[in-house]
């Protein structure tokens, strides 16, 4: 039996030099190096148990940044399109077992299963020759633009929108560059396809459309190994985790484990929208059981059948996670926290948020995306935003987020003390107006915005008293901006400005046509989750989108080139204005107070810009020296759909 170390190992599989290496032409010759497993010596064996491979040579391929080995073919090269694999009854014996690793060469049938290097059949001529492609692939040679516009035409022959959900999810699987390809191409259309309204019935379905993982699940029977679980993910070099414990998907509620749909779909934003590198990107569901009782008797339910954990035992797998994560992956990974419920997203966002890099899209995110609304809205009342009054229905982690940074933007602009700008903002939660008499029952996060003011019960009635000029709902609830609610909010402004912000679609506080109609076409109105344009009295309206997907992709860009350590609400002020700057006159005629998402990389790109400026002048920036010109470097760290060519 022959010993391997790693550089013997390389040098007879064909490797020149490092695991990571390029021609002079920029061509790739894809490879792929698959440790499945190791027996209990710590060493890898094939199926004849002619060659062994050291256990330090593995860790170092483990260690590799990608599975992905660029290589000089040697001379015999139908040894490459190879797999050995160790058979337990032939390699094993009772006391030493035995299970397989397989080293994988991305030729041939295996470069079609390969998602990231798989082009179909965009494979030119050459190609096909020289990864033993012919026979499996039927003659024709097709472009990616007509790859693109196929696929595009079958997936627009599905009525129904999970249907397309999981045809786009099927390409992203076998496709990775055509997949991204189509997305960001046809952005405006499919954007609702992968992520919400349509992710929210995906996540309800997950355990009946699930296929195979996309992303790392970490459980309470993980708990005291989270590191280990963490090694299994193929890739090395995460930039980004986005990660939920599905307690509060969207406005579905407790959804478990099948939230995963939230992170795959945020992640795939950041690729298409942010030019985040798809393999840097990681999800992450973790999974401490549901209260919901309909997932607890789904024969399909892909998570752990329990009650819900919570206290100390919730508290210490997060914990374990958040230090795991961090020795994994380093000090500047950007953790994305997504749809924990109210009363651990705060605490979270307060515990980590000094010791690493952590943002959380539903306080934040949402957070920034209004307020960059609400700053191109003053294109149209006048004023500034100190001159508004501004009333929430919903005072959970994205009304109280939402509220927060609108309070800062003002205390910035006129120097005045966040608790004087905090008093023209209001909220309605499911007991009435927070008011100070509440304030010894109130949640924390509710105090700052409880005033001096007697109690009302109802929505309407604390419209007609505060007489806001501003009204937003993240409640969660559908159709609560009645016609009474609309009508009166018309009869105080001229041009109000109306907000319905929850998602998915039928929980939106009302609908375009609604606001458009019950306001005489006078609303300047927005949504969380998207409508039709409207047509009223011969005028064609327009709504605005208040999707977040305008504000985390360019953040976490600009945080990622940046090498940004900590996240800071600057930032997050510099994302919103850099948003509403992108809006331009011909936006503004046709009643749009977001930039439409035809131009969403040319968006990302200067709110990237504007984050990274903002990280450089705080001090939180490591990437040195700082680029001259922060747009471009943006633009050129974003990530390409387009075919590369092999070798």
């Amino acid at each position: 039996m022959i010993s391997l170390n790693r550089t013997t190992f390389l040098t007879q599989m064909g490797v020149s030099g490092a695991c990571s290496t390029s021609s002079a032409t920029g061509r790739r010759h894809p490879v792929s190096l698959k440790v499945v497993s190791m027996d209990s010596n710590g060493r890898a064996g094939d199926r004849s148990g002619s060659v062994v491979v050291e256990n330090s040579t593995m860790n170092e391929i483990a260690k590799a940044p990608s599975p992905v080995v660029e290589v000089e073919p040697k001379s015999t090269a139908s040894s490459w399109a190879q797999d050995a694999y160790v058979d337990d009854s032939a390699a094993a014996t009772e006391e030493q077992i035995m299970t397989p690793w397989s080293v994988s060469v991305a030729s041939g049938y295996n470069l079609l299963r390969d998602p990231r290097h798989n082009k179909g059949l965009a494979f030119t001529e050459k190609e096909r020759d020289a990864h033993y492609l012919r026979g499996l692939l039927p003659p024709a040679v097709v472009a990616q633009n007509l790859q693109v516009k196929k696929m595009l035409h079958n997936i627009r022959q599905y009525q129904v929108p999970l249907q397309k959900y999981m045809a786009m999810m099927d390409l992203q699987e076998r496709n990775e560059k055509l997949f991204y390809n189509l997305l960001i191409n046809h952005v405006e259309e499919l954007l609702p396809v992968v992520y919400t309204p349509t992710v929210g019935e995906a996540c309800q379905k997950y355990g009946s459309i699930f296929r195979q993982p996309q992303g790392l699940y970490i459980s309470l029977k993980e708990k005291g190994r989270i590191l280990e679980v963490l090694r299994n993910w193929p890739e090395k070099n995460i930039q980004v985790i986005v990660v939920t414990d599905g307690e509060r998907i969207l406005g579905l509620g407790d959804l478990g484990c099948q939230g995963m749909g939230i992170p795959v779909g945020k992640l795939s934003l950041y690729t298409a929208l942010g030019g985040v590198f798809p393999s840097a990107c990681l999800p992450v569901t973790i999974d401490v059981g549901t209260n919901n009782e309909e997932l607890l008797n789904d024969e399909f339910y892909i998570g752990l059948r329990q009650k819900r954990a919570t206290g100390q035992e919730y508290a210490e797998l997060i914990d374990e996670f958040m230090t795991a994560v961090k020795q994994c992956y380093g000090e500047k990974l950007l953790i994305q926290f997504e749809d924990f419920a109210n009363h651990n997203a705060f605490d979270l966002l307060a515990k980590y948020g000094a010791t690493h890099l952590v943002f959380n899209d539903d306080i934040q995110g949402t957070a920034s995306v209004v307020l960059a609304g609400l700053i191109a809205a003053l294109k149209f009342v006048g004023g500034s935003l100190a001159d508004h009054r501004f009333l929430f229905l919903g005072a959970g982690e994205a009304g109280t987020g939402i509220a927060e940074l609108i309070a800062l933007e003002i205390s910035k602009q006129t120097n005045a003390p966040l608790e004087e700008t905090r008093k023209n903002i209001w909220l309605v939660d499911s007991k009435g107006l927070i008011v100070s008499s509440r304030k010894d029952t109130l949640q924390h996060f509710k105090k700052p915005w409880a005033h001096e003011h007697k109690p009302i019960r109802k929505l309407i009635d604390a419209v007609k008293e505060i007489k806001p000029t501003v009204l937003i709902g993240t409640s969660g609830v559908g159709r609560t901006f009645t016609k009474e609610v609309v009508e009166t909010m018309a009869s105080i402004n001229e041009k109000p400005i109306i907000l319905s912000l929850s998602n998915p679609t039928s929980q939106s506080e009302c609908t375009a046509e609604e606001a458009y109609k019950w306001s005489q076409g006078r609303a300047i109105f927005a949504s969380g989750s998207p409508f039709d344009p409207v047509n009223y009295k011969g005028k064609t309206f327009v709504p605005g989108q208040a999707n977040n997907a305008y504000i985390f992709p360019g953040l976490g860009l600009g945080l990622i080139m940046s090498g940004t350590i900590r996240v800071h609400d600057d930032m997050l002020l510099a994302a919103s204005e850099a948003l509403a700057s992108q809006v331009t006159q011909d936006d503004y005629n046709k009643g749009l107070i977001y930039p439409p998402f035809t131009n969403i990389r040319k968006i990302s790109a200067h709110i990237a810009a504007s984050v990274a400026a903002k990280a450089y002048e705080l001090g939180l920036a490591t990437r040195h020296p700082q680029p001259k010109d922060l747009v471009k470097y943006a633009e050129s760290c974003m990530y390409s759909p387009s075919y590369q060519n092999y070798r």
